[in-house]
């Protein structure tokens, strides 16, 4: 299951995401994490202490090599320069298991220990670094993720989990189409809705799963407030919690004592992204893949890598649970 939280700047979208990943890790379920906004706050609300945060791996330093193995043995694709954040797979790509041990996991990846000998894995595309400053667009960071997206065959009982870009700033690619779910956290306010009308327009041709969790919510009035303006979006609403007080001030309590009513929402938000998921169509998914790289080789990318890349896209190639049948390392074709 691929889920992204997404909402305006302060909105708490990176507290709600910490918590969902917390809750899917006392399950016991597989859990990937990945932290896909400028501001990189997921790991130290999962409790990594400043440094350990610091010290994580960049998915954007890594771009190159993530792309070589990516690229496998995929005639369509010359080299991994001519590869960009929207290059689909075909036969003979590489594909990620959710849960599988790979490079690209081991380059990039962490395993966060959390209550209870939960854990959860956590990938970060990292910062703005003093080189990039005036010369380097963010989204050039996220297109490490969204090639991973775009390369992962996941099941219905082991989850992504993205902390996304604040506000709209994810349309600048189709990769805000690559989630069975996307859940947008909107205060009571009206800048909060505000960022849900402009998502709901834009996913509105994409057939993208959209559902609201109101936060900081402190009464009927707010919870009437969201009900007006999101209607039957409106999923459910994390109110005040002494929890996340504590953590956001380092100090946070066993997992199992978040309020009981909180805990219900998280509940709620994890039976949605289960439904989700029985509606999930492969086929769809690999044309939108084709579609957003199509646009994006003429708009920048042919000009870019002095080659034509809509020759990558495998016309007789579909993602989807057939590719776990290959063998491994390749990427199946299905009819």
């Amino acid at each position: 299951m691929k889920i992204a939280f997404v909402g305006k700047g302060g909105s708490g979208k990176t507290t709600l995401s910490s918590l969902f990943v917390r809750h899917l890790a006392a399950a016991r379920v597989p859990v990937l994490a990945i932290d896909a906004d400028i501001n990189q706050h997921l790991g130290p609300a999962l409790g990594l202490d400043e440094d350990d945060a610091v010290a994580l791996p960049a998915l954007g330093a890594h771009l190159p090599d993530i792309k070589e193995y990516l690229r496998g043995a995929n005639p369509r694709i010359a080299s991994a320069a001519t590869m960009i954040k929207t290059t689909p797979p075909g036969r003979g790509s590489r594909l990620l298991r959710l849960a599988e041990d790979n490079p690209v996991y081991a380059a990039c990846a962490r395993t966060v220990a959390l209550d209870d000998g939960a854990e959860v894995r956590l990938m970060v595309t990292g910062p703005f670094s003093e080189s990039d400053l005036g010369v380097a667009c963010y989204h050039s960071k996220v297109g490490a993720v969204e090639l991973c997206l775009n390369h992962l065959v996941d099941g219905r009982d082991e989850y992504l989990v993205v902390d996304m870009t604040a506000g709209s700033d994810s349309f600048a690619s189709g990769m805000f189409t690559r989630f069975d779910m996307t859940f947008l956290v909107a205060e009571p306010t009206r800048k909060g809705v505000a960022v849900y009308r402009q998502y709901k327009e834009y996913a509105r041709d994409f057939g993208v799963g959209l559902a609201v969790v109101g936060n900081k919510v402190q009464g009927e009035d707010d919870l009437a407030f969201l009900r007006a303006e999101v209607g039957d979006d409106l999923l459910a609403a994390f109110g005040h919690s002494d929890w996340v007080r504590a953590m956001e001030k380092g100090r946070p309590p066993r997992f199992e004592l978040l309020e009981q009513v909180n805990r219900e929402v998280l509940r709620t938000v994890h039976a949605h992204a289960d439904r989700a998921y029985e509606a999930r169509d492969w086929t769809r998914y690999t044309r939108q893949m084709a579609h957003f790289h199509e646009k994006n080789a003429r708009s920048w990318g042919n000009e870019r890598t002095g080659a034509d890349l809509a020759g990558q896209i495998d016309p007789s190639f579909v993602l989807g649970e057939a590719a776990l049948a290959a063998p491994a390392g390749t990427a199946a074709a299905t009819a």
